[in-house]
């Protein structure tokens, strides 16, 4: 058979599409104007929390499920279907106190009343599914510190670790520690991923994979806001999956969707100035959200590579004095990001600005080159970097800047999956890396550091050892005071930057452009979508 011509192909998708929409309108008869509309270039493969390992599994899972406690916008943990919880510090033991109005959503896995309450030993069964190495969760570390749980009666959880664990409470706000019901795993088996049953907010209406996912009101929700008004104010969420960016930007600008995630090369000059400010031609339509997001990014140096080069302290010291993480952030991305000139922990978590970190500083930067000549008798020091395409330009600006100073650099381009792979197994010298908060402590980078987290058994990427530090790191185990363990924690990260088994880059933005019909969006240090208090107008 012959191919189809373009412009039939085009009229069948287009009327594909309209069928989509009407028969959704039709079925649903939800107001335009109070459906939240995102779309994600990225898949989504489930939507089962038990595999909600990147934002586009997170996003649309927060909406879709409840734990027991949740963050508020400034990290603070709150009470989420938990309404208060006590700790023991002798015992390591944490005693949640459930509420007794939250129901899952309608569903005919329930039978005749389509739903019931949820009740304690729901978490038993959540839990105990995350650790099931038939499921085989990408989430099951998050209980490696649990030596038990167990319902005491339908509203009462209790958790015993197996060692004190201050960051613990934060874990159990991933999306990872939601509540599912056994009814529906048990239905749906391996189909539970595409037919989700949770507590939150919006319940699953229609998902056509990779094509469009739209997302109901739950009218059981359990929230409310502060004048008792209940959660959430949208009818509707509706995802779209168009795999372009460029292409999500133009289908921002024309309206068709609410908001746009990030900044990506191929629109941030068109739409932000080079200080990183809304183009004047944008501000009738739409704002902009900046603040804190908890990622490092930075350059990784293994040490137990053989490399003259990366065995030398004083080189790797030069290198982190050797750019001007300032010009970097303004002209490479229009000014979202803050220069990494303190540690390795980022701005949002306690210690960000406790050390002083690496200035732009090219007469020290030599003085250590010329250290490290003399120590070793190399009078031309090469490096390699890898990196992927996405952070090309920035590793050229600090191969510019290094060769200035008489470092000859190499860059190494390969694609993401082949800079993970290398990176875990210590065939790259030096790699372009980030990290993103799994949970809102700063434990979480400094444990990039502690060398029983070698890889491939932890994030050590860098195989970093240092007695002290290890030593501040088990003592920081032990302390549920934050200040006490902020104070350890900046003695820890300011080990890391003396030592430079890392070259701190900067520390990301998340950023938010948002059509003006929206508000209530927010912004978070983790960059999660939290849309249960969003309001749309006309």
């Amino acid at each position: 058979m012959l191919p189809a011509p373009n412009f039939l192909l085009r009229a069948i998708f287009l009327l594909f599409y309209l069928f989509l929409f009407i028969g959704c309108k039709d079925r649903s008869s939800v107001d335009s104007d109070k459906v939240f509309r995102y779309n994600e270039h990225s898949n989504i493969p489930t939507l089962d929390p038990a595999f909600a390992r990147n934002p586009q599994i997170i996003w649309p899972t927060n909406q879709l499920y409840n734990g027991l406690v949740q963050l508020d916008d400034s990290l603070n943990i709150t009470p989420d279907i938990a309404k208060r919880w006590e700790v023991n510090d002798s015992t390591a033991t944490y005693t949640f106190y459930l509420r007794d109005d939250v129901y899952f959503h309608r569903n005919k896995v329930f039978g005749a009343n389509e739903t019931r309450k949820v009740v304690a030993s729901d978490f038993t069964y959540s839990f105990d599914r995350l650790t099931d190495e038939k499921v085989a969760s990408s989430g099951s570390w998050v209980m490696q510190h649990v030596a038990s749980y167990r319902a005491v009666n339908d509203t009462t959880f209790v958790i015993q670790l197996k060692q004190p664990f201050p960051a613990f409470l934060g874990l159990l706000s991933m999306r990872y520690c939601s509540v599912v019901p056994k009814e529906a795993v048990d239905h749906y088996g391996t189909e539970f991923r595409r037919n989700p049953v949770g507590t939150g907010p919006f319940q699953l209406k229609l998902w056509e994979e990779n094509v469009k996912l739209v997302l109901r009101k739950n009218p059981l929700y359990f929230e409310t806001d502060a004048a008792g008004n209940k959660l959430p104010y949208l009818e509707a969420v509706a995802i779209t999956f168009l795999p372009d960016k460029q292409s999500e930007f133009l289908q921002f600008v024309q309206g068709k969707l609410d908001f746009l995630n990030s900044l990506d090369n191929s629109y941030k000059d068109e739409i932000l100035t080079t200080t990183g400010q809304l183009q004047p031609a944008y501000q009738d339509e739409f704002y902009l959200i900046k603040g804190p997001f908890l990622n490092t990014e930075y350059l990784g140096f293994y040490l137990d590579s053989e490399t003259t080069e990366i065995q030398s302290k004083a080189l790797r010291q030069a290198i982190n004095y050797g750019f001007d993480r300032s010009k970097m952030v303004m002209y490479l991305r229009n000014g979202v990001g803050i220069p990494a000139t303190h540690g390795f922990i980022p701005k949002g978590l306690p210690g960000y600005e406790s050390i002083k970190g690496y200035d732009y500083n090219p007469a020290l930067a030599r003085e250590l080159i010329e250290e490290y000549k003399a120590e070793t008798g190399d009078e031309r020091p090469e490096i390699v970097i890898g990196t992927n395409s996405q952070y090309l330009d920035l590793c050229e600006y600090i191969q510019r800047e290094l060769q200035k100073l008489g470092i000859s650099v190499t860059i190494d381009v390969v694609p993401p999956s082949t800079l993970r792979q290398m990176k875990s197994s210590g065939e790259l010298d030096i790699f372009r890396a980030s990290w993103i908060a799994d949970y809102p402590d700063a434990e979480n980078y400094l444990s990039l550091f502690y060398s029983p987290n070698f890889t491939p058994n932890g994030p050590n990427y860098t195989h970093f050892k240092n007695t002290v530090f290890d030593s501040l790191y088990q003592r920081s185990m032990t302390l549920s005071n934050i200040e006490e363990r902020k104070e350890v924690y900046t003695k820890m990260d300011s080990i890391v930057i003396s030592e430079a088994p890392i070259v701190p880059l900067f520390y990301d933005m998340a950023v938010r452009f948002v059509n003006k019909k929206v508000s209530g969006l927010g912004i978070n240090p983790q960059n999660f979508l939290i849309l249960k208090r969003v309001r749309k107008k006309k």
